[in-house]
């Protein structure tokens, strides 16, 4: 078997052991601040930040680095495609809370306050939806195999609200089930699923969010 081809690790410098703590928990006091919002701003973002932070989804592992994801930036220039995205999730979501939901489910969504409306659809500068790719395509229109698609996609996912919170930009996670309806109106293929719909932008001048917490460390995590 042949060796694989490899590079010099680039931009890996090591830092004092005291400045990486104070690193960690300096990410860790920013990021521990980002809420999902749903009360949106129209105020634009530029599309610098966006693509930015699409980038730095792109840099996340992948299995056998075939990075399994596209991402499509929905702006607000078409607001016909905007209306019809809002239509089309607020039509599923409706049948969710009405039909599909299981009483313990509509319990725990209980404390969000969330319903079928969805306005931020519409109103937020931003929309990004992530598709995951079971499989790539060659040159010749062939299969090619991916790997651990979910799981590179959700770490990928995990980059890019990191990234956009980083750009002090506010992000919810939406997930309206089944969310078919993105592959049609975005024009993306049937070998890809869509994944999440994140709503980017800043939130509105009074925006509230519930009055929830985060579990400790003791309870997440365990030292061996």
């Amino acid at each position: 078997m042949s060796q694989p081809s490899k590079t010099k690790l680039l931009a890996f410098t090591a830092i004092e052991l005291a400045e990486g703590v104070q690193r960690a928990e300096a990410f860790y006091a920013n990021m521990a601040a980002r809420r999902s919002v749903r009360e949106f701003s129209d105020r634009p973002v530029p599309r610098a930040s966006i693509e930015a932070a699409i980038r730095t989804a792109g840099s996340a592992p992948s299995g056998a680095n075939l990075q399994p994801w596209h991402f499509v930036a929905v702006g607000k220039d078409d607001a016909s495609l905007r209306q019809r995205l809002r239509h089309a999730a607020e039509e599923e979501e409706r049948e969710f809370y009405t039909k599909r939901a299981t009483a313990e489910w509509l319990a725990a969504l209980a404390p969000l306050g969330t319903d079928s409306e969805k306005p931020f659809l519409e109103i937020a500068p931003w929309l990004i939806a992530v598709f995951m790719q079971s499989h790539g395509v060659g040159a010749d229109g062939s299969a090619i195999k991916h790997y651990y698609a979910s799981e590179s996609v959700g770490i990928a996912t995990g980059f890019l609200i990191a990234a956009l919170h980083q750009a002090g930009l506010a992000v919810l996670t939406h997930t309206p089930s089944p969310m078919g309806f993105l592959n049609e109106l975005l024009g993306r293929p049937a070998h890809e699923r869509a994944f999440v719909l994140l709503v980017v932008g800043y939130p509105a001048p009074n925006a509230r969010v519930p009055d929830i917490a985060r579990k400790a460390l003791d309870m997440v995590a365990s030292f061996r």
